[in-house]
């Protein structure tokens, strides 16, 4: 009998043990209900649409319809790859190295951007070769138009139509490192005519209108064809040269020295006036602050 109390006294402990254990789930229990109680009474003073989880806990620091910080007060918009006045997006997504922008994207954003009390500045960063003399021209014109300060910076490249866009600016950054200008035009083009010859291939030519297939790659370029799409190669070089002067305040004859198509860093591009300050995102900050007397941050 004896060996059994301590086998009865080690039960009697584990079951005290097991009774404090009891206890201790039970206080955590009570403190999670409570938790849940104030969670739920929090959400009900803040609506039923509330949602720990959701956008809408952050609203005290972006705001719900942009994404973007509350304090910020510039808008920041891009032109990176090629320009155009639209950009099919099912062509886009098709390719995982093409890139391009829409003037009229850009367009619709600094409009938008004008409307919106909060935004004192547009930024216009740019990373392209260039694109359409059109899309070039309206991005520039809605520049000029807006009626807030307008800031274009260059980053790498800064060429042909992309620059036409930032001269509508009211000033342009670019780095010492960037390529800016190439003011021309051009439209060349690969001949495939005598390789369809060797092919065995022949061009049937049915068209209406002597110039109607002018530039097709798959036919030899007459003399007369040639002169008629070097006629619009020249007014459109003229247009270039023009819009530049006008908007960079500079005399044509000035512009026309640079108009030979290539292209310059950025420490050349200032000495001719092609930009107005050498620097990057950092610089345009404080300019833009001490333009505005406060300070400044970019939704991009």
């Amino acid at each position: 009998m004896s060996k059994l109390f301590p086998t009865f006294g080690k039960i009697l402990k584990i079951r005290f043990s097991f009774k404090k254990i009891l206890k201790k789930l039970a206080i955590i229990m009570i403190i999670l209900a409570a938790l849940i109680i104030v969670k739920d009474e929090i959400s009900y003073q803040l609506g039923d649409e509330y949602d720990f989880y959701s956008d809408d806990y952050y609203e005290e620091e972006f705001d719900e319809d942009t994404y973007c910080a509350i304090e910020d007060n510039i808008a920041g918009l891009t032109l990176n790859g090629d320009l155009y006045t639209y950009v099919d997006t099912s062509v886009e997504e098709d390719s995982n190295c093409y890139t391009a922008t829409a003037s009229e994207d850009i367009v619709y954003n600094i409009n938008k951007v004008e409307n919106d009390p909060d935004m004192k500045a547009i930024i216009l960063e740019i990373d392209s070769w260039g694109g359409e003399p059109t899309a070039a021209k309206e991005v520039a014109d809605a520049l000029k138009r807006a009626k807030k300060p307008t800031v274009a910076i260059i980053r790498e490249y800064g060429l042909s139509a992309a620059y036409w866009a930032a001269t509508g600016a009211d000033i342009i950054f670019a780095n010492t490192t960037s390529n800016v200008g190439s003011i021309g035009v051009t439209m060349s083009y690969l001949d495939y005519s005598k390789q369809n010859n060797t092919e065995g291939i022949t061009y049937q030519q049915i068209s209406a209108g002597k110039f109607k297939d002018s530039g097709d790659p798959d036919k030899q370029l007459t003399w007369e064809e040639k002169q008629l799409l070097q006629r619009d190669v020249d007014l459109l070089h003229e247009m270039f040269i023009s819009e530049v002067a006008i908007n960079r305040d500079l005399e044509i004859s000035e512009v026309e020295k640079l108009a030979d198509g290539s292209s310059m860093l950025g420490q050349m591009a200032l000495d001719n006036g092609l930009i107005d300050k050498l620097g990057g995102e950092y610089e345009v900050i404080e300019y833009l602050e001490e333009l505005l007397g406060e300070d400044v941050g970019i939704c991009w």
